[in-house]
């Protein structure tokens, strides 16, 4: 997730986070998912960071 410069990674398997703490991160200020979102096999991408593009489209 990609808020700003800042990039939240969550690891749904071994760390799941709270639902809220989820929805909050990937939420919009309208309550639809921030953009972009790409979903690239098992990795979710929200909001836009380049460095978490090019490490998951390398």
């Amino acid at each position: 997730m990609a808020k700003g410069k800042k990039a939240l990674v969550f690891d749904m398997k071994k760390d799941p986070p709270e639902d809220e703490d989820l929805l909050a991160a990937i939420l919009g200020p309208s309550g639809r998912l921030r953009a972009p979102t790409i979903l690239k096999g098992k990795t979710l991408l929200v909001g836009f960071h380049d460095e978490a593009y090019s490490e998951v489209f390398s």
